[in-house]
């Protein structure tokens, strides 16, 4: 990215008003986030407009998009504010009740539907001025942490960048998940029963195999998955409407109790679930980071707690 300098030096506030301006992709939105008016937020975009050589930001319709260029560069931008923001607070305290910040969190959505609330609950008490933007895992591997399009990633942490932080939080185990009234829940659920009902797996790649297929096989037995979905809230509809088996962790069982899903344990040997956090290094030394590090840390139970699968009845 190239910025070029004017008589009085090189305007680093134009970097801060570019990243904004790309989040929000609106003038107006930018200028509040900034307190500035919007004439002056739409001079300094012409600032940066002549600066870059690009026109940054161009109408579609009545919204605002990005040029190729800006999108090219965001995740640059993003890092370098960022990376100047730590510079200037490391070893310093956050003063939460003034603190302005947008934090975008990379997770699944069975994470924002439960732990969601929570988490934004105590944002807003503690620091008014801060926004979440919760974003959901894609179909495909990015580097979100590397480029600064997230600044916390929650979940089944699998990157392979090697200079990203990884911190373990949690074991979780799966349980399967039924309709009310699923012939399943009559009698004792054997690796066998198990095996021969019709199964639903959640991937967001679209895999249409799993941990319990190796778990299966060990045993001689083999199921039928009839389909995936990308998310585990969807398949929890999916699953009300039909005999198909689903499986959730034991953090997603409330998701289920609330759709009147039923969940049972699974009669095989399955690995545990690891859950942790991972953030870009860049963002070590930012107090406030750190602060949003502990909210998650102390949001996510240890040990695989929570609610328990429901007893099959019968005999």
């Amino acid at each position: 990215m190239r910025v070029t300098q004017s008589g009085s030096g090189l305007d680093l506030n134009l970097l801060v008003a570019l990243d904004v301006l790309l989040e929000e992709a609106s003038v107006s939105r930018a200028a509040a986030r900034l307190h500035l008016s919007e004439p002056a937020m739409s001079r300094t975009l012409g600032r940066i407009r002549k600066a870059l050589g690009d026109p940054v930001l161009v109408r579609a319709g009545r919204a605002m998009v990005p040029t190729p260029h800006a999108l090219a560069v965001q995740g640059e931008v993003r890092a370098v504010v960022e990376r100047a923001r730590a510079l200037f607070l490391a070893g310093g305290e956050v003063d939460l009740p003034t603190l302005t910040r947008t934090f975008t969190v990379l997770t699944n959505d069975a994470f924002t539907a439960v732990h969601g609330p929570g988490l934004l609950a105590r944002v807003t008490r503690e620091a008014p001025g801060v926004r979440l933007r919760f974003l959901g895992e894609s179909h495909v591997d990015v580097p979100a942490l590397r480029e600064g399009v997230a600044d916390l990633e929650l979940g089944v942490v699998d990157t392979r960048s090697p200079e990203v932080r990884v911190e373990h939080l949690a074991e979780d185990r799966m349980l399967a998940v039924v309709r009310g009234g699923h012939p399943l829940l009559r009698g004792r659920v054997t690796a066998g029963r198990f095996a021969a009902a019709d199964h639903l797996i959640v991937s967001r790649r679209g895999r249409l195999e799993g941990p319990v297929d190796a778990a299966l096989a060990e045993q001689g037995l083999a199921r039928r998955v009839v389909g995936s979905v990308g998310t585990f809230p969807a398949s929890l509809f999916v699953l009300r409407e039909s005999d198909l088996v689903g499986l959730l962790t034991t953090q997603t069982v409330p998701l289920a109790a609330a759709l009147g899903l039923e969940t049972f344990e699974i009669p095989l040997d399955l690995p545990a679930v690891p859950f942790g956090m991972a953030w870009h290094p860049r963002h070590d030394a930012d107090p406030a980071h750190a602060w949003l590090r502990g909210c998650a840390r102390e949001l996510v139970p240890k040990g695989g707690d929570g609610p328990t699968a429901s007893p099959v009845r019968g005999t």
